[in-house]
């Protein structure tokens, strides 16, 4: 590894502490990602709930502080009373979103019962497509209040006589968007979320409320900020998020260019910031909102898979994927951490089966290689987040400019006495050693070095091969308390924990 790039980190130089809720994920009616994915009863490692327990098993290694449900487009045709009571009761309904028949077997309760065997919070979206903020608001009361009143009286009924206790509510779910059942302009749907947040709060004060932003699946709707702008200046006292969607997509088979997705993501944030000043100003609020990016991945391959009423679409948008697909969401993650003033909450779209990093079929869970950079990330990204400044080369890579080759995050948490760095190298053919030169409490000793890379950026885990991407260990050493030389592969990932000493030397 002759070619060189430096890091340069000072932990007076942060923008706050990273919030593990962009550690998030999500979970929505769509093809198997509930039925045949996290719920199969009867399936021998189903436990007696019908919860898959090697999934839960794998889930939890991925440490979701939270998981959003249940949509996505699903939840703006969908009514929340249909999955609850007895099972051999609940409807089969239409739905509107993905063309497939509904079954209600999984609903509000069986989704919170999951969440405590998975060790995370519900992120509950509520209906403002199709729905009033009336029922938005019962859902609320059926959620999170004592018994005593009708609807938390109907959920004790149902088994459940301690309150469900949903710290966080999505209003609505990607409004501006055509495809979207109960599709209106923002400033219907800003009255819409104002009308159902006021309910919502009034009977739960303690709730944090997300408004529903931008989507920006693959470029940005051509309402893009606008649409963020109405909402916010309408909604700003009631919510304490605005939610953005991105999704990254590879279409024209550029990994050069793929593989600097990260531009394209710290361009979405440095919008939002820039948005959510300026409101602030004209508002003349002492409050802040944050960003929500609670809907984001890699997916191309089967975004256009056909929908129609009687075609099987059980395993719908089932993506595979590969080395490549795994550095760009170390990007996503990566800068999320360097915008952690900005975005508080974040949710990988999704987490099992569609568009997903575990998939499953009756016998086993297969880990793909995005599974692994989420891992790697949420289990060593803690504490204060460090703005880097990178000295490595450039490369072209297209609409994205020149840009560096390699990508870094950093954090540094001085009360666990730990500092983690979060290094992609974009280059296809050659290894960097990066010098991370270090202006903080001295550093100890390394201890993890763990890499992500291959020689194929379309190197995948199959069934057949299930383990041909993995984290590898890797290599860095410290030279003195205050640099680390680090190995970065060709098309690598690589995360470098180590420990610090306090200011005064114990």
């Amino acid at each position: 590894m002759n070619t060189k790039a430096a890091v340069f980190l000072d932990v007076r130089r942060n923008v706050g502490q990273v919030d593990r809720r962009v550690f998030g994920g999500f979970l929505e009616h769509l093809g198997r990602a509930v039925y045949d994915g996290i719920y199969d009863p009867g399936n021998p490692l189903s436990d007696e709930s019908g919860f898959r327990l090697d999934v839960i098993e794998a889930l939890k290694h991925m440490r979701m502080p939270l998981v959003r449900y249940p949509g996505g487009s699903f939840v703006s045709n969908y009514d929340w009373r249909d999955g609850m009571g007895p099972k051999e009761q609940r409807p089969r309904r239409p739905d509107f979103a993905w063309k497939t028949v509904e079954s209600n077997q999984f609903g509000v309760d069986e989704f919170i019962a999951w969440c405590r065997k998975v060790d995370t919070a519900p992120f509950m979206v509520v209906n403002l497509g199709t729905l009033r903020a009336q029922d938005a608001a019962e859902l609320v009361e059926y959620c999170n209040l004592p018994e005593g009143t009708f609807w938390a009286d109907r959920r004790a009924a149902d088994g459940h006589p301690k309150p469900h206790a949903v710290p966080l509510w999505g209003l609505g779910n990607e409004m501006d968007g055509f495809w979207q059942a109960g599709h209106v302009p923002a400033e219907v749907y800003a009255l819409r979320a104002r009308q159902a947040a006021q309910l919502m709060k009034g009977l739960d004060p303690g709730i944090e409320l997300v408004a529903s932003g931008s989507t920006v699946p693959f470029t940005p709707m051509p309402t893009y900020m606008e649409w963020d702008r109405i909402v916010l200046e309408q909604c700003w006292d009631q919510v304490d998020y605005i939610s953005t969607h991105h999704y990254t997509g590879d279409h024209a088979g550029d990994t050069r260019r793929s593989l600097a997705e990260g531009v394209a993501l710290d361009g979405i944030l440095e919008d939002y910031a820039a948005l959510l000043r300026y409101v602030r100003a004209v508002k003349k609020s002492s409050k802040s909102v944050y960003v929500a990016f609670d809907e984001w991945n890699v997916w191309y391959r089967t975004v256009g898979q056909e929908r129609a009423w009687g075609r099987n679409t059980t395993s719908l948008f089932e993506e595979s994927y590969d080395l490549k697909d795994a550095l760009v969401v170390a990007q996503y993650l990566s800068s999320f951490i360097r915008h952690a003033d900005t975005v508080k909450i974040a949710c990988l779209s999704e987490i099992v089966n569609a568009i997903s990093p575990v998939l499953t079929r009756p016998d086993r869970v297969l880990l793909q290689t995005t599974y692994f950079p989420f891992v790697l990330f949420s289990s060593h990204a803690r504490g204060l987040s460090l703005v880097p400044i990178v000295d490595a080369p450039l490369y072209e890579a297209g609409d994205m400019g020149n840009v560096p080759l390699v990508d870094c995050a950093a954090t540094c948490a001085e009360e666990e006495k730990r500092g983690a760095v979060f290094l992609v190298n974009r280059d296809l053919e050659r290894g960097f050693m990066v010098e991370v030169n270090w202006n903080g409490p001295p550093i100890a000793e390394i201890i993890v070095v763990s890499v992500l890379s291959g020689y194929d950026p379309c190197a995948a885990n199959t069934w057949e091969s299930p383990d041909a991407v993995q984290p590898m260990p890797g290599a860095a050493r410290v030279v003195d308390n205050t640099r680390i030389l680090v190995e970065a592969p060709a098309m690598s990932l690589t995360v470098v924990e180590f420990s610090v000493r306090s200011r005064s030397g114990d």
